[in-house]
């Protein structure tokens, strides 16, 4: 939706010249008397303190610092001054002279909208409070009905149209405003505003029942199969969960020793549901039918539009390559796993579907010796963090503060408020860490936009402000938090998002930090892991909490290889499901059904058969918030390879680099086109094979490593 398409998060998640806008007033501070060292923020020992009442910080204010939402009833408040504010901006809007001015007004209503809307978005997943959690809900639902008819407002859309007609003025005009003014164009014309009434009513209706489609496909994608217990053997019975005499199967128990508890799990959770099937025929013909009646080939077409692939033509050619590319070193993966599963299981030696995430495990864990437990003990929390400001620190002039909350600013009292302050330009923004595990809070890891910056009308900067949410257990009485190579990765991925978020500061909020093309949106995450896995990095912080003794490079060495063993296999999944993705988004009607398509799409691109009665797709639940553009995490990664080799492989804490980085990749967010970025980045534009020959290279093993592992 045009108001809303920048309040979007960076996902399951973020560039001409830089504006380089220094924060007025207090963003110019160097340092803050309430600011202390990051790691200290995070050690066990240091629970976050109240201030006592009375004092500065110990002031009572809202969620975020935003005074009205110190209660759940102020989302109505801050909602109803949102929509006040909105009304004068479209009178202003369409009374307005098209110029400069008009782009500038277009992203104040975006602005207005989304501080509420992307705060809403968060509260209402995350908050302890179900009050909170309702009134957010409640906040979104209107908001989004309020975007609704703006997407329709045909005099609104006028003002904007008669400056893009206006040569003379968009001659005049800066790239950057010049793009921003046509984003706004495009997400008006994807809900059908250039159409006649009818059409457009048309176009409205499609556009709820694709939302509310999305809605129950998530909903029938999570929940459980049921089946008669007495039709499993009683000595697997126990995996599952009773009632009454049905068990219930609500995964796939891809980790499970025993293969026959996968074996049943997966063709239970699988088994076909005929109400889910039709929600996801009716989704995609839905989907189809709206990108037609506004006036593309396909739905891929229309989702495709701004991103750095361009065309689903180009998305097949990459993923066919990528599929020729992988099929030999796939095979031989999955000739190692049935070794493995000869020698733990004699009598039934097939490698099936349900096999791979579990026997590439058990090869990794055998071959490398890389139990977590032995890793845990370098990665405390606050060791981490320490590493990542001094990464940050040396490549980027950047370094993370902890900031004292005030009373009522967070959700949970575990939760940290980091300030981000770069050597000379000072503050830049705000990311707030949850990073903690409690009750009913979501097992996701992600990166919200909560205010995005901009440039404001009085010359200063509207800082911006992102959360980071993890699951990270909490410390115990004899050992601070301490991370998983898998959760330390983690951690540095998301912390990716939140410095393109940080750093992209663009005049405009629509076009702000990770609001970017989903394609483009995870190269600068990816990047981090690169970082994440290399052992200069790592030791800088990596130190035994106890002992402080540092992480032996073998063991980093045996991490990392460890990854690329079976990764070939791991990634033509991956191919297989982008490629999936793209036929179901591609011409309609479906020449079969879609559980035709997925045994077809499955033997074409992934090494392991399909199961008979089961229906893979209905559990894709990818297919609501990255329909047509699965494939984007693939090509993130071809990029992010790229970057990395080329440009911090010999030296990763080159500040010439992390300066060049900043100025061609992250500046911009949205702003720009994203190949453009690419290219500026490299120095050359990448082709559909230099992107396959990245992500393949990339499964080498690493000669020195063997050698001294050997």
């Amino acid at each position: 939706s045009a108001m809303l398409a920048g309040c979007r998060r960076a996902l399951p998640a973020a560039l001409g010249r830089a504006l380089r806008v220094r924060a007025a007033g207090p963003g110019r501070r160097a340092v803050s008397t309430s600011w202390c060292p990051v790691g200290a923020a995070f050690d066990a020992k240091q629970q976050q303190q109240q201030p006592p009442r009375g004092s500065a910080a110990g002031r009572e204010t809202g969620l975020f610092g935003v005074p009205e939402l110190s209660c759940p009833e102020g989302f109505q408040e801050a909602q109803d001054k949102a929509l006040q504010q909105s009304e004068q901006l479209v009178q202003k809007a369409c009374s307005t002279p098209p110029g400069p001015e008009t782009v500038m007004i277009f992203d104040q209503l975006s602005d207005a909208l989304c501080r509420v809307a992307d705060l809403a978005d968060f509260v209402k997943i995350a908050h302890p409070d179900f009050a909170f959690r309702e009134a957010a809900e409640e906040a979104c639902r209107n908001i989004g009905t309020v975007v609704e008819k703006l997407n329709t407002d045909v005099e609104l859309c006028q003002s904007l149209r008669r400056l893009l007609a206006d040569e003379v003025v968009m001659s005049s005009l800066d790239p950057e405003t010049r793009r921003v003014a046509e984003l706004f164009m495009f997400d008006f014309e994807i809900s059908g505003i250039h159409l006649d009434e009818e059409k457009r009513k048309k176009a409205v209706n499609l556009n709820v029942r694709i939302l509310d489609l999305c809605n129950e496909f998530l909903t029938g994608a999570h929940l459980p199969n049921k089946i008669d217990k007495n039709v499993l053997p009683e000595h697997i019975r126990y995996n599952f969960t009773a009632e009454g005499n049905y068990l219930q199967v609500a995964g796939l128990h891809a980790d499970c020793p025993d293969d026959l508890v996968r074996e049943a799990a997966y063709k239970i959770f699988l088994y076909p549901n005929a109400e889910q099937l039709s929600r996801l025929e009716e989704l995609l013909a839905s989907r189809n039918s709206l990108a037609q009646l506004v006036g593309y080939d396909t739905f891929a077409h229309r989702a495709l539009q701004g991103t750095m692939a361009k065309t689903p033509e180009t998305v097949t050619q990459f993923l066919e390559k990528l599929s020729d590319q992988l099929s030999k070193r796939a095979q031989k993966d999955f000739e190692m796993m049935t070794k493995m599963k000869m020698k733990l299981n004699p009598q039934n030696s097939k490698l099936m579907p349900w096999d791979h995430p579990y026997y590439s495990g058990v090869l990794r864990a055998e071959r490398y010796n890389i139990d977590p437990g032995l890793y845990c003990p370098f990665f405390s929390l606050g060791a981490c963090m320490e590493g990542l400001n001094s990464l940050f620190s040396q490549l980027l002039g950047i370094s993370l503060y902890a900031e004292q909350t005030q009373r009522g600013e967070v959700w949970s009292e575990d939760v940290r408020k980091l300030a981000v302050v770069h050597e000379t330009e000072g503050l830049l923004g705000y990311i707030y860490c949850d990073f903690f595990q409690r009750p009913d809070k979501p097992h996701q890891d992600c990166h919200f936009t909560v205010r995005g910056g901009r440039l404001r009308e009085n010359g200063e900067y509207q800082l911006p402000v992102v959360v980071l949410m993890l699951s990270l257990p909490h410390s115990t009485r004899g050992a601070p938090t301490l991370l998983s190579p898998g959760m330390m990765e983690n951690l540095f991925h998301e912390m990716g998002h939140a410095m393109h978020s940080m750093l992209g500061r663009t005049r405009y909020q629509h076009v702000t930090g990770t609001r970017c093309p989903t394609d483009f949106a995870e190269v600068p995450s990816i990047l981090m892991e690169y970082f994440a896995n290399d052992y200069r990095v790592v030791n800088q912080f990596a130190r035994h909490y106890k002992t402080g003794q540092p992480l032996p490079k073998n063991m980093v060495s045996r991490l990392c290889e460890s990854k690329k063993l079976c990764a070939a296999a791991d990634m033509q999944l991956q191919v297989f499901y982008a490629a999936l993705d793209q036929i179901y988004h591609g011409k309609h009607p479906l020449k079969k059904s879609t559980t035709e398509i997925l045994k077809e799409t499955q033997e074409k691109f992934y090494g392991l058969p399909y199961v008979p009665n089961t229906a893979w797709q209905l559990r894709f639940s990818h297919l609501v918030g990255y329909g047509a553009k699965y494939y984007s995490y693939l090509m993130s990664r071809a990029v992010a390879s790229m970057v990395w080799k080329q440009c911090f492989a010999q030296d990763p804490f080159d500040r010439a680099m992390g300066e060049r980085y900043r100025r061609e990749m992250l500046a911009h967010g949205g702003g720009k086109e994203p190949i453009l970025m690419v290219q500026g980045m490299l120095q050359k534009s990448p082709s559909v094979e230099d992107f396959v020959d990245a992500l393949v290279s990339d499964l080498d093993q690493d000669f020195e490593t063997f050698i001294m592992d050997s």
